[in-house]
């Protein structure tokens, strides 16, 4: 798994993702997986958010593009 950062500052370049899963654990010892994902829109705008799956970090990914692009 590559890192999603340097020195704290996203590596993606523009028109990539990158996404790595991490466990935390919560209240009483019980755990959770989430994702964390970014992107960077070919404008060089980041889009990053942590969400339980791939897929719904895609989906707010493609909410966030259709209203930077109106």
């Amino acid at each position: 798994m590559s890192r999603m950062t340097v020195n704290g500052i996203s590596v993606c370049l523009r028109g990539e993702e990158r996404y790595e899963y991490f466990t935390v654990t919560l209240a009483r010892g019980r755990r959770k997986r989430l994702c964390q994902y970014d992107y960077r829109a070919e404008e060089g705008e980041l889009f990053t958010c942590v969400a339980e799956t791939l897929d719904k970090c895609r989906q707010k990914r493609d909410e966030w593009l259709e209203t930077l692009y109106k």
